[in-house]
């Protein structure tokens, strides 16, 4: 398997801090369990700069009620510790839960990054959810599109970002120090990888983006965005490392090849229903965490695609 670059450059920065030559990211995890979503805080240990990955903003579908119990611990901690944050990340457009990003960037500042095929994103679903011309289908909601390779800092720490499409087109996980955050990418081991179904999604570019992600070091921490826990586990989990990913995983293990994974994802994604905060939560995530502008009355609806069958 070819080893680019970028690639590289990542499993670089593992081995330095595996090996005690530089210093690895202090990473603090917030698990919002309605969403089964983890937000990270990843901070610079000598800098106290810091980076908020995939934040989660409450949000009751009932009543429409947003709310900010789960960003204002993040806020909390980040305070707290006397951190300065520069980045808000989002590995991805999600379906499962809002981003808090805006309310974040607020209260603690720090630039608004996502992958650069977010545009894809924007225009599947400007399409779907009949988007007036008001909606930008060009990532301009965002404070920087990353594509594969680019590099950010975080005070001394250096994040390398690697674009991995496979769950939707535009994800991204992000290398910093010895800490890998996958996003969607993959799961714990036991309960295996994300689903591929959604519009752009590609079950065989997942098991390639996963092949890339699994040559960095067995050492890798590796920090899951969900945790739903697997059958016969009571406790949810959302950290582990690349060599229990590459030996345990049930989907994705080393011994699985691409055709059998892609027979497996496809004939399990059939069978799964529609998140289920997929409808507010793409046209917020795909806006960078920004609700739809107000109508001429002043109020802020979200839209309902229907299928009408006739």
């Amino acid at each position: 398997m070819e080893t680019n670059t970028h690639l590289q450059a990542a499993i670089a920065g593992v081995k330095a801090v595996v090996s005690g030559a530089k210093p690895g990211p202090i990473v603090k995890a917030f698990f919002d369990e309605e969403t089964f979503t983890a937000t990270y805080v990843v901070s610079d240990p000598t800098t106290r700069k810091a980076a908020i990955v995939d934040s989660v903003l409450d949000f009751d579908q009932a009543s429409g009620c947003t709310g900010y119990a789960s960003a204002d611990a993040v806020i909390s901690y980040v305070q707290s510790e006397g951190l300065a944050v520069e980045w808000l990340l989002e590995t991805h457009a999600h379906a499962d839960h809002l981003s808090a990003a805006p309310y974040l960037q607020e209260k603690l500042g720090g630039k608004l990054a996502i992958g650069a095929e977010i545009v894809t994103v924007q225009k599947v679903f400007g399409k779907i959810f009949n988007e007036g011309t008001r909606f930008e289908r060009d990532g301009s909601q965002f404070d920087v599109l990353l594509n594969d390779g680019n590099t950010l800092q975080i005070g001394e720490l250096e994040l390398i970002a690697l674009h991995v499409p496979g769950h939707t087109p535009a994800d991204m996980a992000y290398v910093i120090g010895d800490a890998l955050f996958t996003g969607d990418t993959m799961f714990m081991p036991d309960y295996g990888s994300a689903r591929a179904d959604f519009p752009g999604g590609d079950a065989r570019a997942l098991y390639r983006s996963v092949r890339r992600l699994m040559q960095l070091p067995d050492a890798t921490r590796v920090f899951l965005c969900h945790d739903y826990k697997a059958p016969n586990r009571d406790h949810f989990v959302w950290e582990t490392t690349m060599l229990a990913e590459r030996t345990s995983n049930v989907h994705l293990h080393k011994d699985v090849s691409e055709d059998e994974f892609v027979a497996m994802r496809t004939q399990r994604d059939v069978t799964l229903g529609m998140p289920k905060l997929i409808l507010p939560a793409i046209q917020v995530n795909m806006r960078g965490g920004q609700l739809p502008e107000p109508e001429d009355n002043g109020e802020v609806y979200l839209k309902l695609p229907l299928n009408v069958l006739r």
